[in-house]
């Protein structure tokens, strides 16, 4: 994991401070009217935005220190969360796992070793590892080879069986099917990178002697690659895996390096194929084919490789709004409560989470957000984000939030670019959340005062381009908060004009400045 300077989190540390004490704490004696009438008048004109005519808004404001409601409009109504769905999942997954969670992926002798031969299976099996990559399967492979393995007579296995076979969410939508942030769920996968994109391979472009040349990470034969690319005056190319295949077509032209995260069809064949190659570098050669299937009883172990702990994935998670770790999660809870590692099984486990810390209003229908039937109201976001205060394992998960203006990609994650220069910046932690057509950011914020406050805006069914500006703007209100001390609110308002706005979640899309 990367790390950061003690300089580039000390601006953030001011705010932390405001949640580091129990929500039990004594309240200060406030009045409780003073500056709240003021943050109504605001936010409502901050919401009369003619964008959202005809849009639908859900605004919540909740004082973590009182426990007072300082706003709400559309409070109970359900809206669509987009990857504020990721709150709910990331929270029962902390709960149920614990944060020294770690996901083993094992190989297993099925057979019998005389001297450099194995007669019988080699078993690769997996529980869902998604930071697992190329060079940690060679590690396996090398394990394999210097336990004197050099010929198997029989099959390579690999086992999935930690997890369904239902590789695809509830509702999600054909045409992302070949999109890294949409990727296929399998107990067996790879990342092509640290940011962990499981089940993706990046497939990169460059003009090379009047041609152009393709690569991939890692480096694999997995995929078919077409390509029909020309080198050209400037980069207009489309690289795109065809509707379930392995065939990934490019065509365009190109003028300079250009790369797209591309989903595999089947994560399990990518990650057994990884493996193989890598068995056959280090001399290991399996005369089988490859196949899936149960590790057989009294397979013994041959080597294991296990995840970061998921207090630390929760930076990869969360950051970056990582769709793959959210289903991942939702099947390894389901697994760990029920047995069963399916998207049903883990979506109780995560229901039942927020029902039993006073969420009324909740559907959910995949882990990620990527469903548009995923639905909760700004009440029972702030409800939970309110209940999970009192966690033991809260400091952890709160770090996890991205933080506005943070310029460190892996501080301030999605709202690295947002609220920049103001008394949002390094202040307010949230989960943002985006689809066409929806956007949300809830999480927390420290007043002028220094008071905690707890917040959710939901904005759906918008024509517009993306007003992730109106977000910001009450966001950056709430900062400047406070109760007794008039607030310029239209030169704060003016500040978040610039906010950068998408349509997507920046991660999904994979820019530069993300």
């Amino acid at each position: 994991m990367r790390r950061t300077s003690a300089s580039l989190v000390a601006g953030a540390l001011v705010a932390a401070l405001a949640w580091a004490s129990s929500p039990s704490s004594p309240a200060v004696a406030l009045d409780p009217s003073a500056g709240v009438a003021d943050l109504t008048q605001d936010i409502n004109q901050i919401l009369s935005d003619s964008r959202l005519t005809i849009a639908r808004a859900g605004v919540v404001v909740k004082s973590a220190q009182t426990g007072e409601d300082l706003y709400a409009t559309d409070a109970g109504k359900l809206l669509t969360p987009a990857s504020n769905t990721k709150l709910f999942t990331s929270t029962a997954a902390v709960e149920t796992l614990g944060l020294d969670y770690r996901f083993p992926t094992t190989v297993l002798n099925a057979g019998r070793k005389l001297g450099s031969v194995l007669t019988g299976d080699l078993v690769l099996r997996g529980t869902g590892d998604p930071t697992m990559l190329a060079e940690d399967y060679d590690a396996l492979a090398k394990e394999v080879a210097a336990a004197g393995i050099k010929l198997v007579t029989g099959k390579l296995v690999a086992d999935d069986t930690w997890f369904d076979g239902q590789r695809l969410g509830n509702d999600w939508a054909w045409d992302d099917e070949t999109a890294y942030y949409a990727a296929p769920i399998s107990a067996l996968t790879a990342s092509p990178d640290t940011d962990y994109d499981a089940g993706s391979v990046i497939v990169a472009v460059a003009p090379e002697g009047g041609k152009v040349k393709v690569t991939t990470t890692p480096d694999t034969d997995y995929l078919k690659i077409v390509n029909k690319a020309t080198v050209g005056s400037e980069t207009d190319v489309l690289i795109e895996r065809q509707h379930g295949t392995r065939t990934v077509v490019i065509t365009g032209t190109v003028a300079g390096s250009y790369q797209e995260w591309v989903a595999v069809d089947d994560p399990t064949a990518y990650a057994s194929s990884l493996f193989r190659a890598s068995l056959a570098a280090h001399g290991v050669k399996v005369l089988g084919p490859t196949v899936t299937g149960a590790t057989p009883a009294g397979a013994r172990k041959l080597a294991e490789h296990e995840s970061m702990t998921l207090g630390e994935l929760l930076v990869p998670f969360m950051k970056l709004s990582n769709n793959i770790h959210a289903e991942i999660l939702t099947k390894a809870m389901g697994r760990e409560v029920a047995n069963q590692g399916t998207w049903a099984a883990g979506l109780k486990v995560s229901t039942d989470f927020a029902r039993a810390n006073g969420v009324q209003v909740i559907n959910m229908r995949d882990g990620s957000g990527l469903s548009r039937r995923d639905g909760f109201s700004p009440s029972s976001i702030v409800q939970l984000l309110s209940a999970v205060r009192s966690k033991p394992w809260f400091s952890t998960w709160y770090d996890s939030l991205p933080i506005a203006g943070n310029s460190e990609r892996f501080v301030g994650g999605t709202l690295r670019s947002r609220m920049a220069n103001t008394p949002a910046a390094n202040n307010v932690r949230g989960k943002t959340g985006s689809l066409t057509g929806v956007t949300a950011l809830s999480g927390y914020v420290t007043s002028a005062d220094g008071e905690p406050l707890i917040f959710s805006v939901m904005l759906n069914q918008y024509l517009s381009g993306s007003p992730k500006d109106i977000e910001d703007k009450i966001a950056i209100r709430l900062a400047q908060f406070s109760r007794a001390t008039p607030v310029d609110a239209p030169a704060q308002l003016r500040a978040a004009d610039n906010a950068t706005a998408g349509d997507l979640e920046c991660s999904w899309t994979k820019p530069v400045e993300c």
